[in-house]
């Protein structure tokens, strides 16, 4: 069986539309009906149920979905550790990432990445904390930076401690000039992070005992803080979240100090592919001289 063929068949599986997988994989509508037609005459099955709203597996494909995954994972790992060997520097890497992760780190060691190594693609997918550990733990990334949580079934590389800071209106007077302190949020309108795209706000408050009065609930860190802006409320947010918003609103230390842990997740340390292995390497070398 053609190896290309799975390629396909996993990106249909994670876009659910002929047309967008072709994009991506350089085939034509027609091109992809054809490759996915025969790929169903060998395994002897229907793959796929087409409708109104996109396709989407039959079961019998979804029960071939994870071992499809692995396959390619293990074959891009040995295409890579091949063209290694023969000095060639190719391949592709699917990188899952928080949004402030992907504005602050990664542009500047992406840059360095592909300045040494051209031939390697990457592709970037951002997400929540679940959404993370989930493209992880399916072989749909290669690796996520994220904070740690809920991480038993995968590897796990510390990098930095990320503080917790107390977002308040720009008007705002503290009790205190220099900090918030955590109780200070008992009982007051507060913005929270939806729960799966964030733990550690929730977790910080639940072991401070400090309740506060959750008016609204998001998913958007920066629709967060517009909404902090605009007097609707208060928030705990991690630095580097934050970063860049300081002439919107008042950005002060927490006491106690709270932090999440930033690093990265994977399936396996040992089985990491080269590009993965260069790739956290540079992202250690560079991290202490990025904000």
């Amino acid at each position: 069986m053609d190896i290309k063929k799975f390629k396909l068949f996993a990106d249909v599986a994670e876009t659910g539309n002929f047309t967008k997988s072709g994009e991506r994989q350089g085939y034509t509508q027609s091109g992809v009906s054809h490759i996915l037609k025969s790929l169903e005459n060998e395994v002897g099955f229907p793959l796929f149920i087409r409708s109104k709203q996109g396709v989407s597996l039959t079961k019998n494909a979804l029960q071939l979905l994870p071992m499809v995954r692995s396959l390619l994972a293990m074959y891009e790992t040995l295409e890579q550790n091949i063209n290694e060997i023969n000095g060639i520097e190719t391949g592709s890497l699917t990188i899952a990432t928080y949004q402030s992760i992907s504005i602050n780190w990664l542009p500047s060691i992406i840059h360095c990445f592909q300045s040494t190594y051209p031939g390697i693609n990457i592709r970037l997918m951002e997400g929540g904390t679940d959404d993370i550990v989930n493209w992880v733990e399916n072989g749909i990334a290669d690796f996520g930076f994220l904070s740690k949580h809920n991480l038993q079934s995968l590897d796990w590389i510390p990098l930095r401690e990320d503080p917790l800071m107390a977002i308040v209106p720009y008007d705002y007077v503290p009790k205190h000039s220099s900090y918030i302190s955590i109780e200070e949020f008992q009982g007051v309108s507060f913005i929270m992070t939806a729960m799966g795209t964030d733990y550690d706000v929730h977790s910080a408050l639940s072991e401070s005992s400090v309740v506060p009065d959750v008016r609204f609930t998001s998913k958007d860190d920066h629709a967060i803080i517009s909404m902090v802006a605009n007097h609707l409320g208060y928030t705990i947010l991690p630095e580097l979240i934050v970063k860049g918003f300081e002439s919107q609103v008042k950005i002060l230390p927490l006491l106690p100090q709270m932090s999440r842990h930033l690093g990265i997740a994977l399936k396996s340390k040992a089985a990491m592919s080269p590009a993965t292995s260069k790739f956290i390497g540079l992202t250690k070398e560079m991290l202490p001289s990025l904000g």
